[in-house]
């Protein structure tokens, strides 16, 4: 604060941080507060409300376990709630997300901040900011055409012989959202750890190498240890923002597959039941958080390393 006060002055630095509480106290403090108690009163219609039956409970939360279907593991047939099922799916496939964007991400990060000449290092950015320009919705829906049945992608295959016949992409499960969120959500696993790796002395990494250490070993002795704190609030990112997606899994999801936002949203819109879908919202912000933090336990990841 005393650094703000020093560098802009007392009016300016007022100014600012007042634009800031009001940010987040009227477009996220209050906005939640407000989604957090109609997530315990049910949905009745409006001569009702405020009546008798306005009470609080966990009827909304206890929908969740309601209407079971059939599925298999392992091969193993049981039951489940059908809204459970489609909670575990969205969970499952943004770590499956998570880990792509971190294959695709790390070797990049490297390559840009200790191979690659500085001076080329402005241009590659630019390179990978300009997707970030078009719109989310834009991108989505040339997803959905390159996957198309008669789209670039299965022209491309036929052209090289690989496929014999067009493949419908989109109908394959989660195949279309998977990389969708992947093309979408990468460039934030890989701006946090280019910025972790891009502070490790390099004089590190050529001892290591003049000491006859194998490349994968200074990779998992060295480079990864260092870039921990931009692996995890990378990931933490783009776990996060998987689960939450609506728009990618609207627009490339099959007919067998089911976002648990997209649950959420037919609550609001097509139920009306915003009571129902507040509660939902939650049940996914509570569950993604102790998740979360469950899997920086198992990997030994502090909060403070991923505000770094």
């Amino acid at each position: 604060m005393q650094d703000l006060l020093r560098r802009y002055g007392p009016g300016l630095s007022g100014l600012i941080v007042l634009l800031v509480a009001f940010w987040l106290v009227m477009l996220v403090i209050v906005p939640n507060i407000t989604l957090f108690e109609q997530s315990f009163r049910p949905y009745l219609p409006v001569v009702e409300i405020g009546g008798p039956r306005d009470t609080y409970s966990f009827n909304n939360y206890a929908k969740v376990f309601d209407g079971n279907v059939e599925t298999s593991l392992l091969g193993i047939t049981f039951e489940i709630p059908v809204h459970v099922k489609t909670f575990s799916q969205t969970i499952w496939y943004s770590m499956v997300v998570t880990v792509i964007c971190f294959a695709l991400a790390y070797p990049l990060a490297y390559y840009m901040s200790k191979i690659v000449a500085p001076k080329t290092v402005p241009t590659l950015l630019l390179l990978l900011f300009v997707p970030l320009w078009v719109s989310e919705v834009l991108r989505a829906f040339a997803w959905w055409i390159i996957l198309a049945f008669k789209g670039p992608l299965n022209a491309m295959l036929l052209g090289l012989g690989l496929i014999e016949d067009p493949i419908r992409w989109t109908n394959m499960g989660y195949t279309g959202v998977m990389v969708g969120l992947v093309y979408t959500y990468v460039l934030f696993m890989l701006f946090p750890i280019y910025n972790a790796i891009s502070s490790l002395d390099t004089n590190q990494i050529e001892a290591a190498d003049d000491l006859g250490a194998p490349w994968w070993k200074i990779h998992w002795r060295i480079v990864l240890p260092h870039a921990k704190p931009g692996i995890a609030s990378g990931s933490v990112m783009v776990f996060m923002l998987s689960a939450g997606s609506l728009l990618v899994p609207s627009i490339l999801g099959s007919t067998t597959s089911q976002w648990f936002t997209q649950t959420i949203d037919q609550w609001f819109k097509d139920a009306l039941d915003w009571n129902t879908a507040s509660a939902y919202a939650f049940l996914l912000l509570i569950l993604c958080t102790v998740f979360v933090s469950i899997a920086m336990k198992l990997f030994r990841v502090k909060l403070s390393d991923i505000a770094k």
